[in-house]
């Protein structure tokens, strides 16, 4: 278990290939329990910050109990960037129009 007393030391790495993607993992271990296929296309992990994980620490987009449970269980947890919403991929799928 990774956890100590329902505490985790967790550094997050940022992607050097996509926007708002983040590797979350345990301090101590560093990246060496993620995938080598995954750090590939991940590309260079950029370290974003450190930061003490409690279940009930608030966190944007996801519960810090399920970043904790992934670390504990795969011993990394991948934060995907944002949906596009549909409609501003229609934007740029729709040809515009000159109108004057």
């Amino acid at each position: 278990m990774t956890t100590m007393n329902g505490k985790l030391l967790c550094e997050i790495f940022k992607s050097s290939r996509h926007d708002e993607m983040y590797l979350y993992v345990d301090k101590r271990r560093g990246l060496e329990d993620v995938p080598e296929v995954l750090l590939e296309r991940f590309g260079t992990p950029l370290s974003a910050m450190t930061l003490i994980l409690t279940p009930d620490k608030p966190l944007a987009r996801t519960s810090a109990g399920a970043v904790m449970a992934a670390i504990d269980d795969k011993g990394f947890y991948l934060q995907m960037p944002p949906a596009k919403e549909d409609y501003l991929l229609d934007l740029y799928r729709t040809p515009t129009e000159a109108r004057y």
